[in-house]
């Protein structure tokens, strides 16, 4: 008798388990690469100033650089080719031409 009740409550067991499906997914996302900013040294943790393309500028906070990966506040901006200007208390630390593609996450890595 134990064993026709074992046989008959297993499987409802297992249907009470099943997922909830379908899943909401998530489609494209827009064109837009990210940069992250990140410095081994003396930079790290205070916040510089960014450039792109000569355009508005706007405040980043830099990261100090670790082998664990890509923590850290990103920033997203068009993608294509990028000039990027980086200064801290007037300073240049990082002027250069990038290449972003999108969905990117590049790393500015400063002094």
């Amino acid at each position: 008798m134990k064993k026709h009740l074992l046989l008959f409550a297993l499987p409802l067991l297992l249907l009470g388990c099943k997922a909830n499906l379908p899943v909401a997914q998530q489609g494209g996302k827009e064109d837009m690469a990210f940069l992250l900013f990140v410095s081994p040294g003396e930079y790290a943790g205070k916040d510089v100033s960014v450039t792109v393309d000569g355009g508005k500028e706007f405040t980043a906070e830099v990261v100090k650089q670790k082998k664990s990966g890509r923590k850290g506040t990103q920033y997203g901006v068009a993608t294509g080719a990028r000039t990027l200007k980086v200064t801290c208390g007037g300073k240049t630390l990082y002027q250069k031409k990038v290449f972003l593609s999108a969905q990117e996450v590049k790393q500015i890595i400063l002094p």
